[in-house]
This record gives structure tokens, C-alpha cells and sequence, in this order.
């Protein structure tokens, strides 16, 4: 892995950002995904948002934790777009946050799509049936469409280092 970090591979940058993360080296990880950021790489962008929140690494900051998951909302992370989701939700946008919620269970989702099934069944009309049936229908496609081993030693891999976030 270090000669693809030494190539500024933005993928291997984030994965060294994680390993120092998991270490408990925040301001080195902020480092790390401060890099790969810079080259593009969503998931180190969404990373950042966590270290923001959090005050890991750097200064709590919402205004930077809202920027990166923007940032990797817009580059196609389904994740950073359900939370995305749920600030607007809680900052009382419902509108904006079924959006959210839509484009990101269309990616394959599932807290998106037990957000938008809930908000179906509690806030009545904020969402149509029809709008619901076509969410899952997408998000069934999606997740159909991802399955394969590779994808699943990811998000296993993404399992491990949201407990060791938590």
C-alpha cells in the first residue's frame, strides 16, 4: 500500500487516513483524508465531515462537516446523502430531506429507505405512495445490481470502521 500513498493514490491516501483514525492519530488521519480529499476521493471526504463533527483532529466545525458531506453527496455516496437527509430534517426542511432521502435510497440506501417508509406511514402526504413504491422499486435495483464478494468485503470493511467510530 505505501507505493500507491507514495503515487498520491487517493484511495490508498484514505485507506492510510483510516488506519490512523483507527489509532486514535486524528490529526494524522485529518492529513490523510485532507489529501485524498484534494484528489477527489468521496469517501475521504465524508471522513472529514465525521473529524469536523466530532472535533477529531481539528476544531468542531458544522459549517466544514455540512462542506465535505456535500462534497461526497455530490460525488455519489448514498451515505453522506442520508445524513445530508437527516440534518435537513432535523433543521425542519422535510422537504428537502425526502430528496435527500430519495437519491440516496435509489443508490442502495437502507436508512434512506426506512426514513422515507416512515416518514409515508407518520406525516401524512409529505410523501405519495407512488413516490414510496418507485424509492423501493429503485433501491431494490440498486442493491440487486451491487452484489457481488468484493462488495461485500467493503462494506464489511465500512462496518469496522463506523464501530470503531462509535
Amino acid at each position: 500500500m505505501m507505493k500507491r500513498v507514495e503515487a498520491n493514490d487517493p484511495v490508498a491516501l484514505c485507506q492510510e487516513g483510516g488506519v490512523q483514525e483507527e489509532k486514535g492519530n486524528y490529526q494524522s488521519a485529518f492529513g490523510w483524508f485532507s489529501k485524498a480529499a484534494e484528489l477527489g476521493d468521496v469517501e475521504a471526504h465524508f471522513e472529514l465531515s465525521h473529524l469536523y463533527r466530532d472535533g477529531h483532529g481539528v476544531e468542531k466545525d458544522g459549517g466544514k462537516e455540512m462542506y465535505h458531506l456535500e462534497e461526497a453527496a455530490i460525488g455519489g455516496l448514498p451515505r453522506a446523502r442520508y445524513k445530508l437527509g437527516i440534518g435537513e430534517w432535523n433543521n425542519g426542511k422535510a422537504e428537502r430531506a425526502v430528496k435527500h432521502w430519495i437519491i440516496s435510497a435509489t443508490q442502495g440506501d437502507d436508512d434512506s429507505i426506512n426514513e422515507l417508509m416512515t416518514v409515508f406511514r407518520e406525516e401524512d402526504g409529505m410523501i405519495s405512495k407512488d413516490d414510496l413504491a418507485a424509492a423501493l422499486r429503485a433501491h431494490q435495483a440498486a442493491v440487486d445490481s451491487t452484489k457481488s464478494p468484493q462488495r461485500e468485503a467493503a462494506e464489511e470493511w465500512q462496518r469496522r470502521m463506523k464501530s470503531a467510530r462509535n
